[in-house]
């Protein structure tokens, strides 16, 4: 089998991503993996692992959005086997918080690992972070 059909998964993952940044959870949720060590670490809280709390985790990070669109894909890096494959991106998209009611420009660097399972691609764990520039090592140090 080919890995053809990774990329078309991919595509349909980045849709999702739009219904996310508009608010809606649930067609990234249909692509994550309900095995055990399903994986997330969003921006918007400590990393998750298991079904549960990858839903719970993307319904709150899409409950803080609305009327989002996708400004930019950009692929850094990206490999594949026929049952494995890893990308790193930068996703750039422009949003309406609802804290603030206004627009703004969100890019997230990310990890995303893809595991075919059942003979379908599934996300087994994603990694976004907003670091897409460099920053003074005093950035991380913590307090």
């Amino acid at each position: 089998m080919s890995t053809a059909d990774l990329g078309q998964f991919i595509e349909q993952y980045h849709r999702a991503l739009d219904a996310l940044v508009q608010g809606d959870p649930e067609p990234v949720q249909q692509l994550f993996s309900r095995r055990d060590d399903v994986t997330l670490a969003n921006p918007l809280g400590p990393a998750v692992r298991g079904w549960s709390q990858v839903a719970e985790a993307t319904a709150r990070a899409a409950s803080q959005i609305r009327e989002g669109e996708p400004v930019a894909f950009e692929i850094i890096s990206e490999y594949a086997t026929e049952d494995l494959a890893y990308n790193l991106e930068l996703e750039k998209v422009r949003a309406k918080t609802v804290v603030t009611g206004e627009f703004g420009d969100i890019s997230l660097r990310v990890t995303t690992i893809y595991r075919r399972e059942d003979g379908e691609w599934k996300i087994v764990h994603r990694h976004a972070d907003p670091i897409s520039a460099p920053r003074p090592i005093e950035s991380i140090l913590q307090d």
